[in-house]
């Protein structure tokens, strides 16, 4: 799919099964955490959306404000974390360069890379927006 170029509209259409959007407060500066610590792509990044992509798989990031008759958004605490109790987790991300990279995209290692007993080497590392990352791999 082109997502350079697709509308709205036909963005809409085309999406199936499981999705994710993100609340954020800058879309500019979760656009530029996700592609320098985890590699992802945007597409068609404004100030109030971006299409993300990781590998294949697709997601939205939105403002604040695009949510404003979103039943949501009076849920929203001001301050992080938004996600808690939420973990994306990004199977296909080496942890300990994702770590390298966090501090200096603006965001904070919760736990550093670790070897786990279900056979991932996996870190926690949050993003500005309080929202749980974890990149990890088969160890």
């Amino acid at each position: 799919m082109n997502y350079d170029d697709i509308t709205p509209e036909d963005f809409g259409a085309s999406l199936r099964g499981l999705g994710l959007n993100l609340l954020v407060r800058d879309v500019a500066r979760q656009v530029t955490f996700l592609e320098e610590v985890f590699g992802m792509k945007a597409f068609q990044p404004t100030a109030d959306f971006a299409i993300m992509t990781y590998g294949t798989q697709v997601f939205q990031v939105h403002s604040d404000g695009t949510y404003h008759s979103n039943p949501l958004l009076g849920l929203l605490p001001e301050s992080p974390p938004r996600g808690g109790g939420i973990e994306i987790r990004l199977y296909d991300t080496d942890p300990d360069a994702a770590c390298n990279r966090a501090e200096a995209a603006g965001g904070s290692v919760l736990q550093p890379p670790t070897d786990k007993p279900h056979g991932l080497r996996e870190a926690y590392i949050l993003c500005e927006n309080g929202y749980a990352w974890v990149p990890s791999r088969v160890k």
